[in-house]
């Protein structure tokens, strides 16, 4: 069914969360594709976002802006920036479109900061694509548990 191995999806799964927990916004951009859609929806997992508010909906030009925007130090929310690590677990792979794989799991994510430590969890849905000899990633969905909710600032990679 899938174009990429059980085993190197998850690989590059932990690598990604890696990557956001450290924040090694380089390293963590270069995961991308050219073509690269990042989707946090707000109000719900099946909104439109095209017309409806998302709390984050970036193309690739977007998140080139949102790293730009975090290696600054300037975005206030982030500074110092939070400290974070997540777990993923039951990753399954649920598709295989043309040379993409479809993938989801879910997450708990702990984040430290000052004001203190929120929990923030979900499932993502990510589109994997091996370009040369590495796994890209196309296409990252987070739906978080609580999206219906006021959400408190979400300034990191999550």
């Amino acid at each position: 069914m899938s174009s990429l191995e059980p085993g190197e999806i998850e690989r590059f799964l932990y690598r990604e969360a890696r990557l956001a927990d450290e924040h090694d916004y380089d390293g963590w951009e270069a995961l991308w594709t050219d073509d690269a859609l990042y989707w946090v929806p707000a109000g719900g997992p099946d909104v439109d976002p095209e017309s409806q508010m998302s709390v984050i909906y970036d193309n690739r030009s977007r998140i080139r802006t949102r790293i730009s925007q975090l290696k600054t130090g300037k975005r206030y929310s982030q500074s110092p920036p939070s400290n974070m690590r997540r777990l993923i677990s039951n990753v399954e792979v649920v598709a295989v479109e043309g040379t993409d794989t479809v993938a989801e799991a879910n997450f708990v994510l702990v984040e430290s900061r000052e004001r203190g430590t929120t929990l923030w969890s979900g499932r993502a849905t990510y589109r994997l694509r091996r370009v040369e000899d590495d796994i890209r990633l196309a296409y990252k969905k987070v739906v978080l548990v609580n999206s219906a909710e006021a959400l408190s600032t979400l300034a990191f990679l999550i």
